[in-house]
């Protein structure tokens, strides 16, 4: 392997109310991608439990943990027996009644590289996350590691293109977005190609407009609702990683289990950049009006 390319991984499982047996899944996915040469593992969004924003229950903030509390304790292990930087997702207790969700970079010599609170925060039948985590404080900075500065967003920032922009702008090497996202059994099988490709289209846009590649994993498998007020969600994995062109390099399944492995050249920004120079050409003394909601 050359000075120029860093194999990756993504880990993209089912979910079972059985907290160990998601933590198996987890750690069985880093090792299997440890084997194959992977440097930089990436694990689906809140891997450790079932989607649990289904619904808003109080009894759910027992499954939140600090940081660094026992999942940061395993993965700091895990990164530094493997020689690895791993990007997991977790629950965070920042204090009583003050929780976010967290994606944390664990560097290759067992250390915490730092970590990203999710900025965006859906409100929406199904996905309550409004309920269960507080908007994150931490603005949009990648993360320095062994591997690159990865600019570590989740799941609902894949929408926002603002996001995925400031972090190339903080130097940026890759946008990362460990993610849980599924269909309504309900729609249509129309709507649900509409949504999944949409999903696809917005990330592969953040790389072409940044001129970065993007690592984006999800989530597989039917989970219920546990209030029976709808029938639940059937994640629709599509884990997929793509080069700063938008150019497909992987692609997962959409209802296995699958560990995504591909070897990044991190010279093709660089030359991308140079042919499309967008950050050259933007007229920031024109966007001002970026920063109201809404132009009335």
């Amino acid at each position: 392997m050359s000075n120029n390319t860093l194999k990756v991984a993504l880990v993209q499982h089912s979910n079972s109310a059985d907290l160990q047996n998601n933590l198996d899944k987890s750690i069985a996915g880093i090792r299997d991608a440890a084997a194959q040469g992977a440097k930089l593992v990436v694990l689906q969004e809140l891997h450790r439990s079932l989607y649990f924003c289904q619904t808003e229950d109080t009894d759910l903030f027992d499954l939140a943990e600090t940081i660094p509390g026992p999942s940061t304790d395993l993965f700091c292990q895990l990164a530094k027996e493997l020689n690895l930087v791993i990007v997991a997702s977790l629950f965070e207790k920042r204090a009583t009644g003050l929780y976010h969700n967290t994606a944390v970079v664990f560097e290759a010599d067992g250390s915490i590289a730092g970590k990203y609170r999710k900025m965006h925060i859906p409100d929406d039948p199904g996905f309550y996350e409004k309920f269960y985590f507080t908007p994150g404080d931490m603005g949009f900075t990648p993360i320095q590691t062994s591997v690159g500065k990865l600019g570590v967003l989740v799941c609902w920032d894949q929408w926002f293109p603002e996001g995925a922009r400031l972090m190339a702008m903080a130097g940026a090497d890759m946008l990362i977005y460990p993610t849980a996202i599924g269909w309504d059994p309900r729609d249509d099988k129309d709507e649900q190609i509409r949504q999944r490709d949409a999903w696809m289209i917005a990330q592969r846009a953040h790389a072409v407009s940044n001129g970065l590649p993007v690592l984006s994993v999800n989530r597989v498998g039917h989970e219920t609702d546990p209030s029976a007020q709808s029938e639940g969600i059937q994640f629709w994995g599509n884990s997929f990683v793509a080069g700063p062109q938008g150019e497909l390099l992987a692609h997962a399944s959409e209802s296995e289990e699958q560990l995504l492995v591909v070897e990044l050249d991190q010279s093709r920004s660089e030359s991308v950049r140079r042919i499309w120079p967008y950050l050259r050409d933007r007229r920031i003394e024109h966007y001002q009006d970026l920063c109201k909601i809404y132009r009335d």
